[in-house]
């Protein structure tokens, strides 16, 4: 039996409540109004092993916008539409140990972003969905995730309009930015596309099933596309906090602002978690509480 598989609801809960007490230490995000009214005591897991075991504890009826966690996801998109050679022309791979809307990085890269995983290089692979405008791309990516995963995303509108009427003047000045270098085609459905893909939403359920495709074969995306993302969450997932955490937990791991995280087991599943307070780089703070003692508990770092 994987290890994975063996994890029993009774561990599971035990360590729910440790990474709950850890949790307090956090704060939920206020800039964007629709987020600021997140409970910061709930608390959600769900792990989905490749053998179709999933086990899950918590506030599962939570739906959460994905946030930063969708930036691994329309990442595989491209690769599988437009291969690596074509995606890495349009971002790089280098971590980074600025914040994910840092200008400053940007502007000391010459335009280039430094990874997919942070602002400037989202909104540039934003710039770059399939589709003729900002909706149309939402749509054809959601339906594609669902379809592939199995999951039942959507986007929420109230969410979308929060976060418009709040828009972040860093990713502007980011947009604004890449224009000039010449890296986006057109700015505003850049930006529109990026803020919708944030906005897709679902339960931990979701997430997890997500995670499930980057952690298992499933004949619908390349072992190849998959090995490239998962390297790619583990050194840049999450912010300037990844290299601590690779060491840490030894997962491919993403986080977003919205509190949700998803860790890689490859070959075995994926656990999803939802946990709205953040610490100050903007990742969810109990979510990695739990993730990190599975990891140690259970042995699950990738690095043996």
């Amino acid at each position: 039996m994987k290890r994975l598989d063996r994890l029993t609801t009774t561990e599971l809960s035990a360590w729910v409540q440790q990474a709950k007490t850890k949790a307090e230490r956090g704060k939920v995000i206020d800039r964007i109004p629709k987020l600021a009214l997140a409970n910061p005591g709930w608390f959600a897991v769900h792990i989905c092993c490749e053998s179709g075991k999933t086990i899950s504890f918590g506030d599962t009826t939570c739906v959460f916008p994905l946030m930063s966690v969708i930036k691994t996801f329309s990442l595989l998109y491209l690769l599988e539409h437009f291969g690596a050679e074509t995606v890495f022309g349009w971002v790089g791979v280098e971590p980074s140990d600025a914040p994910f809307n840092s200008l400053e990085q940007l502007v000391s890269d010459r335009g280039h972003p430094r990874n997919p995983m942070i602002n400037s290089g989202a909104i540039t692979l934003a710039d770059k969905l399939p589709g003729t405008d900002a909706s149309d791309r939402t749509l054809s990516f959601c339906q594609w995730l669902n379809q592939l995963a199995g999951c039942q995303l959507s986007l929420n509108e109230e969410m979308l309009a929060s976060v418009r009427l709040t828009r972040s003047t860093a990713n502007e000045a980011i947009a604004n930015y890449l224009a000039e270098a010449g890296h986006l085609k057109n700015l505003e459905t850049a930006l529109d596309t990026y803020e919708q893909i944030c906005c897709v939403s679902g339960r931990v359920e979701d997430l997890a099933l997500l995670g499930k495709l980057l952690a298992c074969e499933n004949g619908c995306s390349s072992a190849q596309n998959r090995r490239i993302v998962n390297t790619v969450m583990s050194t840049c997932g999450l912010y300037e906090a990844s290299a601590q955490f690779a060491v840490r937990v030894g997962l491919p791991m993403k986080s977003g602002i919205g509190g949700g995280l998803v860790a890689i087991v490859p070959s075995e599943g994926a656990i999803a978690c939802y946990s709205p307070a953040l610490d100050n780089i903007g990742n969810p703070v109990g979510a990695i509480a739990l993730v990190e003692v599975l990891a140690q508990e259970l042995q699950l770092s990738i690095f043996g």
